[in-house]
């Protein structure tokens, strides 16, 4: 079984985590400036057994798309076509920035920490895909 990688898509950073490769954990991997994000993942799917992406699609409250919708599911389509041999699917990613920063508060890290955004998006790309996880595990 190959690793799955979370994405929190975002207009200037993408946060992304991966699953260990039994698919049973989701950890924090790299922030890339969302200009690279391609290319960081050309190489890294070089180099690892990937066996498809989950994406965080932002909705409004209500589940409206939000402005950034759109370019997350180009982003996406972008996804399917550079890597064909992977499935891209997309999940809810309301609340998931307010749980980081939760998360990052509870961790009890200093002030300065948690203003760094790249950590956010990266714990908001390992809950992304932490969500998803379990979710697989529940649904058989």
């Amino acid at each position: 079984m190959g690793q799955v990688i979370g994405v929190d898509f975002g207009m200037k950073r993408t946060g992304l985590a991966v699953t260990d490769p039994a698919g049973i954990i989701a950890s924090a991997l790299d922030t890339v400036p969302t200009v690279e994000v391609m290319a960081w993942l050309e190489r890294y799917c070089s180099a690892h057994t990937i066996e498809g992406f989950v994406v965080g699609l932002p909705l409004n409250l209500n589940g409206t798309p939000t402005d950034v919708t759109p370019n997350v599911l180009a982003f996406m389509e972008a996804l399917k076509k550079k890597f064909s041999g992977q499935w891209v699917v997309s999940v809810d990613e309301r609340f998931s920035s307010s749980m980081a920063q939760q998360t990052l508060l509870a961790s009890g890290k200093g002030r300065m920490a948690r203003r760094d955004k790249g950590q956010i998006d990266r714990i908001s790309a390992t809950i992304l895909l932490q969500g998803w996880l379990e979710q697989r595990q529940r649904n058989g």
